[in-house]
């Protein structure tokens, strides 16, 4: 958020599950602010923030950018457009979708998914949603993903995971996904810090692609 109001034409933050009053709840957020403030207003303040987060970006009108994937409520962007999005992400709809599926190979069509929030989706569903927005592919996040970065679909949606060594335990590496003006492609990929440069670490709940 300080990157963001500090570079306002450089930065776009978009929401994810976890920005939620629910999620900082369950995942430390919440017990974080308490301990160091001494009271939940920063808390309050956050996620009060979140609300006014968008659900997804476009960048240049060719790459759909979202924290999650699709939603059977939604076939064009401009639906997105219209979504009352200033509120706590509810726990179905299209904008609970957004930010709550996932890609899924062995699924064709539309699934139901196993966090209990969301769908699945498959192959189909990608292309008929590019083609339908003209996009190229689809870039999103929710997953991890052991290598940093995981195309799907013959490269219309790619997973992009830059948390490494998730919780401090998953070993995986992370990436961030660079574009030049030409939309020309090239993934960062890069492991955790070393122990000795990050202190002792908190104790993490599960795992975010366990929920």
């Amino acid at each position: 958020i300080i990157l963001q109001v500090r570079y306002p034409d450089r930065i776009t933050l978009i929401r994810g599950n976890h920005e939620s009053r629910q999620i900082t709840q369950v995942y430390g957020f919440y017990d974080e602010c308490l301990r160091k403030y001494g009271s939940v207003n920063v808390w309050r303040y956050c996620t009060d923030i979140f609300d006014y987060l968008s659900l997804s970006a476009l960048i240049e009108n060719k790459i759909f950018s979202v924290h999650g994937g699709l939603s059977p409520a939604i076939s064009t962007l401009d639906q997105i457009r219209t979504i009352d999005r200033k509120q706590e992400v509810p726990h179905d709809g299209a904008m609970c979708d957004l930010l709550w599926s996932d890609p899924e190979d062995i699924v064709d069509g539309w699934g139901l998914s196993p966090r209990g929030a969301g769908f699945l989706f498959g192959g189909s569903v990608v292309s008929s949603f590019n083609h339908a927005n003209n996009i190229d592919y689809i870039c999103r996040a929710h997953q991890l993903v052991m290598e940093g970065y995981k195309w799907m679909f013959n490269n219309q949606i790619v997973t992009v995971w830059s948390a490494p060594n998730y919780c401090y335990r998953c070993g995986n590496v992370a990436a961030i996904l660079e574009l030049d003006e030409n939309l020309n492609k090239q993934f960062r990929v890069f492991d955790a810090a070393p122990q000795e440069s990050r202190g002792t670490p908190a104790k993490k709940p599960a795992p975010d692609y366990f929920l």
